[in-house]
């Protein structure tokens, strides 16, 4: 005589219920921060509306103005400007402060540079632009006073349309290096030492490592600080607006910059949604186009 044993998983009562409680946070904030501001802004840039009035629809109109903004542009030019220095500096430099840190050196010594990089990161970045703004002043800086001491001639920092976008770019990347470095050093602990020491027994040089076994490794984390770094960096605000107001012109100034003084300076709000959900298709667009060319770099283990 046999006997069937049944397997079918019987879920204890409660748990759906459980589930929902530990969730509806997360939906509740999801549905008043995210979601209800995204419907808001759609439906108000098809409207007229200068906050003091009632608004007027105005159907495609403020998404025709795109077109004819030629400052928009201007804007658009100079924002992926700086935006990529800031995503080359956070992924390229980021990975070989890292692998600096990974290096052979008293753990203090390590510990004491990790810390100091990721300290700025957790720093206010209105505080951290304030603390530049100081230090870059073309009189009274310390950055230009040291380039006196060398012999070298004082630069405008923050008021040349060459260096304010250069000074935008050092001080973000300043700040947000330290989270790339955190990153990249997750990831370097996490390949197995075997592949580098059977590497090493083989007679593989540094390089030839770096390449075979630690980069093809690390494409996930890479790719991953790619797409971060890329959305964070075209929507810097805080730096260009303490630092320099976005100029001089709009040499610094950057879209969601832009479309803050449309809303708030101009009061067009219909204007600014219109700039705002274009950007963020523009932000989608890109993040997309990454996903489909990390298929051929890639390479999950």
């Amino acid at each position: 005589m046999t006997t069937t044993v049944s397997t079918k998983r019987t879920r204890p009562r409660g748990d759906g219920a459980a589930a929902l409680a530990f969730l509806t946070p997360s939906i509740l904030t999801f549905l008043v921060f995210v979601l209800a501001p995204t419907v808001g802004v759609l439906i108000l840039s098809f409207f007229d509306w200068n906050l003091l009035s009632d608004g007027t629809f105005a159907g495609l109109d403020n998404f025709q103005r795109l077109f004819t903004d030629e400052r928009l542009l201007g804007v658009y030019g100079s924002t992926t400007y700086m935006a990529l220095a800031i995503l080359a500096v956070n992924v390229v430099l980021g990975l070989l402060l890292a692998v600096l840190l990974e290096t052979r050196m008293p753990r203090w010594i390590r510990a004491f540079f990790r810390l100091s990089f990721l300290f700025p990161f957790v720093v206010s970045a209105s505080a951290v632009a304030l603390i530049w703004r100081f230090l870059l002043n073309k009189d009274l800086g310390l950055v230009n006073y040291v380039l006196g001491l060398t012999g070298l001639d004082r630069i405008d920092w923050l008021g040349s349309s060459t260096w304010a976008p250069i000074s935008v770019i050092m001080v973000n990347s300043w700040k947000t290096i330290g989270f790339s470095i955190l990153v990249y050093i997750a990831g370097l602990q996490s390949i197995p030492k075997q592949l580098r020491e059977a590497a090493i027994v083989d007679g593989a040089g540094a390089w030839t490592r770096f390449w075979r076994i630690t980069f093809p490794l690390l494409s996930p984390t890479i790719f991953f600080l790619v797409v971060i770094n890329t959305i964070n960096s075209f929507q810097i605000f805080a730096e260009p607006r303490v630092l320099t107001q976005g100029g001089p012109g709009d040499s610094s100034r950057t879209i969601v910059e832009y479309l803050y003084d449309r809303a708030f300076g101009d009061f067009d709000l219909g204007y600014a949604s219109a700039i705002g959900i274009t950007f963020a298709l523009v932000l989608v667009v890109l993040t997309a186009i990454q996903f489909w060319f990390s298929r051929r770099w890639t390479h999950y283990q």
